[in-house]
């Protein structure tokens, strides 16, 4: 094991020890002033060698490989007056990820940054400000989390929040794929895959939305910052002239007692993007490989998802989501999917009496627009996929889990993903990859 892993697991007992520390103080409080959570994630990954007919600028490598991510957070709370929150979260994180963070639509490792690297980097993940205005009816009630103090809201309400945050945490938050430190991993599981959300290369933003929640429905739509270039960390300032804009309707219903939610988003961004098909005919004239960072100009991306979520019993519930975007322009801010399909089982440890321990499978089909099949077929290359040639076929994605609880507050997984061609290549692949993750959360 490298010097830097051994300070990954320094830093992972470190965070279980403050953890015990702090959280035991913030839980006996009905309605909370303030709490702090911590949790800590290490994940390795390991891939075989497969069959590649060729390699290109950004192929997951032929090559045997492991890789591994590390992140630690803080999430503390505190509620200032009646209905404001104000959170922080501090993070650090490091890792080296399979070749570079390229050759996929479908990462493998949610964890991984599009700047990772080997060397801890410590910076502040979110910093909003949440305001609820309690519009009568029934009341219900909100138990401690991260990010989440514990108290009583109304539920016809009116909720805005304004600051730095993931645009995750709002919009498409199915509650069995949405998580890379405690349920799936693959990036295609945790939001809609064709989902170009608005985020910085480290998955945050700044921006605000508003949500309305009336009973069983809740209406949020929210505005944030892109970043100043495709895949890049500095976040465009300019967010009446480039942006990402999203709006999503949930519905909670119960079938057989059993609770479910059925969602559909739409999403418009805005931005200065390569279009490829506008990158093919800039080759066609003056020569080479068409490449779309030649070809950037105002352009607007939209885009829809649905999503549905539903218990079939305490103990097993089950998921689908599909989306798509017009796949005219780059990828922008997320990864390289323009049309997904995905759906899952998740178990709870409870049918065999480990409350806390869960298994999930899940199945997922990504695709490309025919622009982008024919730019990537010309040579040209993203931010992540780009094997110099292309034989199209869906990129076809397994993924299946087994979580068990290890101690108070810790668990281990292992994790077997299997990638049918990568990259929507057929002449690569299949390609398979195991993983083990440890995750302490307080």
């Amino acid at each position: 094991m490298s010097k830097n892993e051994n300070k990954v697991g320094c830093a992972l007992i470190a965070v279980v020890l403050l953890g015990w520390t702090i959280s035991a103080r913030a839980e006996d409080t009905i309605e909370e002033a303030w709490n702090a959570h911590f949790q800590a994630t290490y994940i390795w990954q390991k891939k075989p060698s497969f069959s590649a007919a060729y390699n290109g600028t950004n192929s997951l490598s032929p090559f045997t490989e492991k890789s591994y991510s590390f992140s630690s957070t803080a999430a503390l709370g505190w509620r200032p007056w009646a209905g404001g929150e104000l959170y922080v979260n501090p993070e650090l994180v490091q890792g080296v990820p399979l070749s570079g963070l390229t050759g996929l639509g479908g990462m493998t490792n949610g964890e991984q940054q599009k700047t990772g690297g080997p060397n801890p980097t410590f910076y502040r993940a979110r910093l909003f400000l949440r305001q609820t205005w309690g519009l009568g009816g029934e009341k219900e009630a909100v138990e401690t989390d991260v990010n989440q103090l514990a108290g009583m809201v109304e539920k016809r309400r009116v909720v805005i929040t304004v600051g730095n945050l993931a645009v995750t945490d709002i919009f498409d938050a199915n509650e069995f794929a949405h998580d890379a430190r405690t349920q799936f991993m693959n990036w295609a599981l945790l939001a809609h895959g064709a989902y170009d959300f608005a985020a910085d290369a480290r998955g945050y933003t700044w921006g605000a939305s508003v949500e309305y929640f009336y009973d069983d429905w809740v209406l949020r739509a929210g505005r944030f910052m892109q970043p100043a270039v495709s895949n890049g960390l500095p976040l465009d300032k300019h967010v009446f002239e480039h942006y990402g804009d999203q709006i999503e309707l949930e519905h909670t219903h119960t079938v057989g007692e059993q609770a479910g939610k059925l969602r559909v988003l739409a999403f418009r961004n805005r931005a200065k993007m390569g279009s490829f098909r506008d990158a093919l005919a800039e080759a066609r004239s003056h020569g080479g490989i068409p490449d779309v960072s030649r070809v950037r100009s105002e352009r607007t991306k939209i885009g829809f998802g649905i999503s549905a979520e539903q218990n079939l019993t305490s103990d097993i519930g089950v998921f689908a989501r599909g989306s798509w975007n017009d796949g005219a322009s780059e990828t922008y801010a997320f990864t390289e999917i323009e049309r997904s399909i995905s759906t899952g089982l998740v178990l709870k440890g409870g049918l065999w009496s480990r409350s806390d321990d869960s298994v999930g499978i899940a199945l997922v089909r990504n695709g490309l627009s025919s622009a982008h099949r024919d730019y990537l077929a010309a040579g040209g290359h993203g931010a992540f996929i780009g094997d110099g040639q292309l034989n199209y076929r869906p990129e076809s994605i397994v993924e299946a889990y087994y979580s068990a609880k290890v101690a108070k507050a810790a668990w281990v997984t292992l994790d077997y993903q299997r990638i049918a061609n990568p990259a929507y290549n057929r002449d690569r692949g299949p390609v398979t990859v195991g993983s083990i993750r440890l995750h302490a959360q307080y």
